[in-house]
């Protein structure tokens, strides 16, 4: 079966665009021209990956994300003419897995809409992992941390999973990203800091005790009886 695409934007010729270049591409792309009809689209529907447009009239793409969130786990790929730091930062704190500045080229959009297809399937590596009360379920995405169950961002979930999987070692502030399967995702090490700072306080005094920065450098995740 083909994969299925929600794309909720008002831009009807941006639409019929990505239809027919996604529809050779194997991926199918249904429309909703804003928040309100989309969010009714994904109620009454089943798709693999939602293409999220930021500047709608009405509800604003950041608001269905939000909305979106709440209830599910899908894909979210953000589309926003805006292209500063900010706007990205909002987006991925809101649960976004990526975000792409409009205009953007099919081939780039293709390649960002498979890459989080392919961190949304179940991982062929460790399953599960567990580290100091951290218990990570990699292919469910999900975080519990002494039994409790955390609510993570894609973003947060990925940047943990790899400190993890790396425990003891030193990973520098340029490669967290790339290590955490991310390399295309544009935010600068500032960034990452706010993001491991909201990942600390999410996972509690474990986060605090475990996740170290080496300053100047960048982040470990202690290993147990460090």
């Amino acid at each position: 079966m083909p994969t299925r695409v929600l794309l909720i934007d008002d831009d009807t010729r941006m639409f019929e665009l990505l239809a027919e270049y996604l529809g050779q591409n194997g991926i199918s792309v249904s429309h909703a021209p804003d928040g309100g009809r989309g969010l009714a689209a994904l109620e009454a529907n089943t798709f693999d990956a939602v293409l999220l447009d930021v500047m709608m009239p009405g509800m604003d793409g950041l608001e269905v994300c939000k909305r979106i969130r709440a209830k599910s786990r899908i894909p979210v790929l953000m589309l926003t003419a805006k292209g500063d730091e900010t706007d990205r930062v909002v987006g991925l704190e809101l649960g976004a897995d990526d975000y792409l500045p409009k205009p953007f080229g099919p081939r780039e959009l293709l390649a960002r809409l498979r890459a989080v297809l392919r961190r949304a399937q179940p991982s062929s590596v460790a399953d599960r992992l567990e580290s100091s009360g951290v218990s990570i379920d990699v292919s469910g995405r999900e975080v519990r941390v002494e039994g409790r169950a955390v609510d993570l961002t894609g973003l947060e979930f990925d940047l943990l999973l790899a400190l993890v999987r790396r425990a003891g070692r030193v990973i520098p502030r340029d490669a967290l990203l790339g290590e955490a399967g991310r390399s295309d995702t544009v935010v600068s090490e500032r960034t990452v800091d706010v993001h491991i700072s909201h990942l600390r306080q999410k996972l509690g005094d474990v986060g605090t005790r475990l996740i170290k920065t080496v300053r100047g450098v960048g982040y470990v995740f202690a290993k147990e009886g460090a």
